[in-house]
């Protein structure tokens, strides 16, 4: 399976359009999470990197009811990098089109059932897409499958989705998946994401859990999932026949995604009912059209391949945490949502 970069895709002949007749221009690149500042390459594509690490972070901060907090400034935000406060260098709101993989669990497993829900929930996302959004949609079983690359035409991804009839093996191999999704976006630019569509359950995958959330540190892809178990488990329970290893093996499932999503700054959603489905896909596009994005060059420039954790918090002018309140003056309790931390390169400064 490949990916082809939006940049690589608009350079393709111009087929039809949603909303658009032409490609809009490809996503502006960006830094990744945490790479090293850059001189202007020499001819050849040769890059000499000076030895000043710089981290940037997508963030985005949200009420516990899922309301994004808007009209932030840099002085509301705190980074502490292993405990340690940060100065924020670079501060703005990104307003650089999403571009997004989908990534359905297309399987047998459960009979079907969990290919069934993929397959009518993802239809609520793309009227919360905009025309110059750029989506790919990715299914997998044993292995994943690229059903359509990188576009700006969402009817040929809705096109590709409704057209999914059969499911292939009883197999679910998501940490393989997600792994490879994450390898196929590396030389992707800007502001990426994956949705993941799928039960959480895996069944034989080649990475380990351990293997995969080590992985995932090093990645400037953020995860968001929808799991699909929660009206299966349901119905199971009322027929009495959800207890023992089943519900571990729920359990599991449910913990795993939200660590793939709380790891890379993302979210989590465990839907019991179809009506939910329209509010997450709102959501989802909210997050991503409502990140800031937050540069510093760490206080700690020895580069010694250790895990630097990061954290940000929302901060009043005086230094207080940031006090929130709703329309009625009630005070509201809010998460900041970004990645967890990252991956130091080793041999660098100090070494």
């Amino acid at each position: 399976m490949a990916i082809t970069s939006p940049a690589a895709r608009a350079q393709e002949p111009a087929g039809p359009q949603s909303g658009s007749a032409q490609p809009a221009k490809p996503v502006p690149a960006q830094q990744p999470a945490t790479t090293p500042q850059q001189q202007k390459p020499q001819e050849g594509g040769v890059t000499i990197s000076v030895e000043v690490p710089v981290v940037t972070l997508d963030v985005v901060a949200a009420t516990q009811n899922g309301d994004i907090i808007p009209g932030l400034k840099k002085e509301n935000f705190r980074v502490l990098e292993d405990g340690q406060p940060q100065q924020i260098t670079n501060f703005a709101p990104t307003e650089a089109p999403i571009t997004m993989v989908i990534l359905m669990e297309f399987s047998n497993v459960y009979g079907g059932w969990f290919s069934s829900y993929s397959k009518y929930w993802t239809e609520a996302l793309f009227p919360n897409l905009a025309p110059k959004d750029w989506v790919a949609l990715v299914t997998f079983d044993m292995r994943p499958h690229m059903e359509v690359d990188f576009t700006q035409n969402k009817q040929e991804v809705e096109a590709a989705v409704y057209h999914l009839f059969v499911p292939g093996f009883s197999e679910s191999n998501l940490f393989d998946a997600i792994l490879d999704t994450v390898d196929r976006l590396k030389d992707v630019k800007g502001k990426k994401s994956i949705l993941v569509l799928a039960s959480g359950i895996d069944t034989f995958s080649k990475h380990t859990l351990d293997q995969t959330m080590k992985q995932l540190r090093g990645t400037d892809t953020t995860i968001f999932a929808v799991g699909l178990d929660k009206p299966i488990s349901n119905w199971m329970e009322l027929h009495g026949m959800l207890g023992g290893r089943r519900e571990l093996d729920f359990l599991q499932a449910e913990n795993q995604m939200k660590t793939f999503t709380r790891m890379t700054g993302g979210m989590a959603w465990f839907p019991q009912f179809d009506g939910e489905i329209p509010g997450i896909m709102r959501e989802v596009a909210a997050f991503l059209r409502h990140q800031y994005s937050l540069s510093y060059s760490p206080t700690n420039q020895n580069q010694d391949g250790k895990y630097r954790k990061i954290k940000v918090e929302l901060v009043a002018p005086d230094g207080n945490p940031l006090v929130v309140t709703d329309q009625r003056g009630k005070k509201q309790k809010y998460q900041v949502y970004t990645r967890e931390g990252y991956q130091t390169v080793k041999g660098g400064v100090g070494d």
